[in-house]
């Protein structure tokens, strides 16, 4: 019982030090350039590397934010073989009307969030991704960390 309750306070002491961090990780996947006071908040996963699965999220995406212009958060976690979509010189095809709808979403505030882990299978870095990407540690971790903060989650 001992052994466990030691377990437990060094567990919940590196919480509350994470937690507590300027730095924390929170911050580090949560961070945008968008009021958190915005009514709407939206996160779309975007995991393929198909160009009309890309036409239809990037649909959506604009008419949410025609929609709602500034009330809206939108962010698009890409990640898997839908990392191509974000890469400066992609692996992968990637028509270059797509591309152009995603840097125009861009400049329209969408953000855009770029998965480490599946750069890292591709050795990837930064400098390889478009400058508006974001790059986060995990997709999947920042998925549920934008859920938690009240994001609505879609996914196809």
């Amino acid at each position: 019982m001992k052994r466990f309750l030691n377990r437990k306070s060094s567990v919940l002491a590196l919480l509350a030090m994470l937690l507590l961090s300027p730095m924390s990780l929170w911050a580090h996947h949560t961070e945008s350039h968008f009021d958190d006071r915005s009514p709407h908040k939206v996160v779309y996963q975007l995991n393929k590397a198909d160009p009309a699965y890309h036409d239809h999220i990037l649909f959506s995406v604009g008419t949410v934010l025609r929609k709602y212009g500034d009330d809206v958060e939108i962010v698009v976690e890409v990640f898997a073989e839908g990392i191509h979509l974000l890469a400066k010189n992609p692996k992968r095809p990637v028509p270059e009307k797509v591309q152009q709808k995603v840097r125009s979403l861009a400049d329209y505030g969408v953000a855009f969030h770029a998965c480490e882990n599946t750069m890292k299978s591709l050795q990837w870095e930064q400098k390889d991704m478009l400058d508006f990407a974001k790059v986060v540690p995990s997709g999947a971790d920042d998925l549920m960390l934008l859920q938690e903060r009240g994001f609505s989650y879609i996914s196809w």
